[in-house]
């Protein structure tokens, strides 16, 4: 992958040197990486992962190609009402992972930070405030942010506003969940729709939603079986694997393509070999480029992460006969929402479910919410004798995370888990002798 290789480096040249022609170049990379995903399937991993990345490489290309045929918005943006005018949701948070790929994300963030971004803002939130400012990424005519998770969304979104004449929609997700909060949340979402209707000049049909609801809660529902066939079948991916999954629980939820999809990987991970290693549960985001990670994880027979708290941050069934209502109660309820102690509870109901070997929480850098909480939820997992692993580190900026330190935590979590099975084999095999 030599020339892939080049090309990044000539986009990187291109984009310090001018930031303001650089465009055309970044997109024409990606519409080449999305015919290679569908030509070219990386070797190595299963067919579902390989469909996947096809899936959200086409998605990214195709939506970036056309300015009027997506709004921004962060991850836990309604992608379903969004959808039912006929438009892409693209995640700022996404977009910075795919700048990260022509290994932008360091000059993105630096030139943020020189223009007077506070540099403890999320380096996902600085990567993009960099690619708008420097002017190498048009913007596109409208944007929905919410509270949710991240307290730098709407600063972010405000300031895209300011500086770029990016009209947005701001939804206030209540901490609460009571009858109260969601009604107030649903008519909020009721007017975002009608915002859509004045800026894009096309008729909200409610009944779109009714049917993306229901698609949603059979995609939910094949996924929890995908992930327990995962949690006993090898099926080999890489890190950035969950990363795309996450993507498309995102901002292709409610799609009949994404549950095709998820019902394709279910009938194809049967057909692979029992899963003998080390199963693990992975909490909040991924750094896909850390070598140490891929070396351990990517295609890996020994460990393997079998699902991400993430991916499936709401685990009900939505009632589409209420569709704001039901969209209401899954953003309020969303296990990045209100105390961590009810996070903690959501994960070790997944962990109940799956049954891990161990657990591992990434703490990113300017997160606050993910390194305050996470001794909460090791106490937890210490009643269902679960052993978790914290590593610190950046989900997209390179400079934050120390290979070395990761490297030595992750080899003497991983040996200790090896040598607690030994002990537990020996332990069983003098009960068997006595």
């Amino acid at each position: 992958m030599w020339i892939a290789d080049k090309y990044i480096d000539y986009v990187k040249e291109k984009t310090v040197e001018n930031p303001g022609e650089s465009w055309d170049k970044m997109l024409l990379g990606f519409k080449a990486n999305k015919l290679r995903a569908k030509l070219l399937p990386k070797k190595g991993i299963s067919k579902g992962y390989q469909r996947l990345e096809a899936m959200m490489m086409s998605f990214v290309a195709d939506s970036l190609g056309r300015s009027d045929s997506y709004v921004w918005g962060n991850i836990f943006s309604p992608c379903e009402i969004i959808g039912c005018f006929g438009l892409s949701t693209l995640s700022i948070e996404c977009l910075s992972c795919y700048f990260s790929g022509y290994h932008l994300e360091d000059f993105f963030i630096d030139y943020a930070q020189n223009t007077g971004i506070a540099p403890t803002l999320c380096s996902y939130h600085k990567t993009f405030v960099g690619a708008i400012d420097s002017g190498s990424v048009p913007v596109p005519r409208y944007a929905v942010t919410t509270s949710l998770s991240c307290d730098g969304n709407l600063n972010t979104f405000r300031y895209l506003e300011k500086k770029k004449g990016v009209p947005f929609t701001f939804l206030d997700v209540p901490y609460r969940d009571d009858e109260a909060s969601v009604d107030y949340l649903a008519e909020q979402l009721k007017n975002f729709a009608g915002e859509l209707e004045g800026q894009f000049g096309r008729s909200f049909d409610e009944a779109k939603l009714r049917k993306a609801i229901r698609i949603e809660n059979e995609t939910r529902r094949a996924l929890m079986e995908f992930f327990r066939l995962q949690s006993e079948r090898y099926y080999p991916g890489e890190l950035i694997s969950h990363l795309y999954m996450m993507m498309g629980m995102h901002l292709l939820i409610g799609t009949q393509e994404f549950l095709d999809l998820i019902r394709f990987m279910i009938e194809d991970i049967r057909t692979y070999p029992k899963f003998e290693g080390k199963k693990i549960l992975w909490i909040h985001l991924l750094p896909f480029y850390q070598e140490t990670l891929q070396n351990y994880f990517n295609s890996s027979r020994e460990y393997q992460i079998i699902a991400s708290d993430i991916i499936m941050d709401s685990m009900e069934e939505m009632d589409e006969t209420r569709p704001f209502h039901a969209l209401s109660k899954k953003i309020i309820r969303n296990l990045y929402n209100g105390s961590y102690s009810h996070k903690a509870e959501m994960v070790g109901c997944l962990a109940e479910t799956l049954r891990p070997d161990a657990v591992i929480q990434f703490c990113h850098w300017g997160c606050k919410q993910s390194s305050g909480g996470s001794i909460l939820l090791k106490e937890e997992l210490k009643k269902m004798d679960i052993p978790m692993l914290i590593l610190d580190g950046d989900g997209i900026d390179r400079r934050n995370s120390h290979d070395g330190q990761i490297k030595t935590r992750l080899e003497a979590f991983l040996e200790m888990l090896e040598s607690e099975e030994k002990k537990d084999v020996s332990e069983r095999e003098e009960r068997i002798i006595c």
